[in-house]
């Protein structure tokens, strides 16, 4: 594990999904308000089997998927619902799935509080993002985010068309903000899909492990710190970077 001491700290870009909010855990709250949604217009299931089969279809097509309930509404008996039109059921569980969105989708307090400080610095404040265009425009939009990073800055893998694990993308970042990946720190979740492929090309990595379902998963490669808040992430760059802030 290389340290990068006394390297110029240049630019923090961020993960989006369980790094900057808690991803997995408001999926399922989300997941679980639709499923409670199309029970009471009528949908004759225990939410619990509900919420099971739902994430079995998430898992199955992908989060990206763009009609999971319909497809949830396919997998079940139809004298689940009879007498009662798919679509009453598929509209109920999409708004409430947004409902939740509107109400619950919140960085962690800690998250925004360290933005703030770090957007009164020089430091180039990014993201770089695996998932559709306009489904993680709107997360850094509806956490309230958008003021504390530098627009140009923000790098989303539909957008440019290159996914994760890719180190191009990575190495697009870098390149496209003027700065060498050296200069560069990455703070995300997934070894894998985060930490493997921005070590590859020499950023410095740090890996969030608050939550998520990578947690306790382990890549090709460690990261060069961990953080269990973006409070440690303030410390690191204070201590290790000279950043004042």
């Amino acid at each position: 594990m290389v340290l990068h001491e006394g390297v110029p700290l240049k630019a923090v870009f961020f993960d989006i999904d369980d790094t900057l909010y808690s991803t997995s855990e408001f999926a399922r709250r989300a997941r679980a308000n639709a499923v409670r949604a199309m029970i009471r217009m009528g949908l004759k299931i225990s939410p619990e089997w509900g919420l099971k089969e739902l994430e079995e279809v998430v898992s199955e097509f992908s989060s990206n998927y763009p009609s999971h309930y319909d497809k949830f509404i396919s997998r079940l008996p139809a004298e689940t619902y009879q007498g009662i039109n798919p679509a009453v059921l598929v509209a109920a569980g999409v708004v409430a799935y947004h409902q939740t969105k509107l109400a619950e989708l919140n960085p962690y307090p800690d998250v925004v509080e360290v933005l703030n400080l770090l957007a009164r610095t020089r430091l180039i404040r990014g993201v770089i993002t695996a998932g559709l265009t306009v489904k993680q425009a709107e997360k850094i939009v509806r956490l309230k985010i958008y003021d504390c990073l530098t627009p140009s800055a923000i790098f989303i893998s539909d957008q440019i068309g290159i996914g994760k694990p890719n180190p191009k993308l990575y190495q697009r970042a870098c390149e496209s903000t003027g700065i060498e990946a050296s200069s560069a720190m990455y703070i995300g979740d997934n070894p894998t899909y985060d930490i493997d492929p921005a070590n590859s090309i020499g950023m410095i990595t740090v890996r969030n492990r608050r939550s998520g379902k990578f947690l306790d998963s382990e890549g090709k490669s460690r990261a060069d710190f961990e953080i269990q808040s973006f409070w440690d992430l303030l410390a690191i760059l204070r201590e290790r970077f000279h950043v004042k802030v």
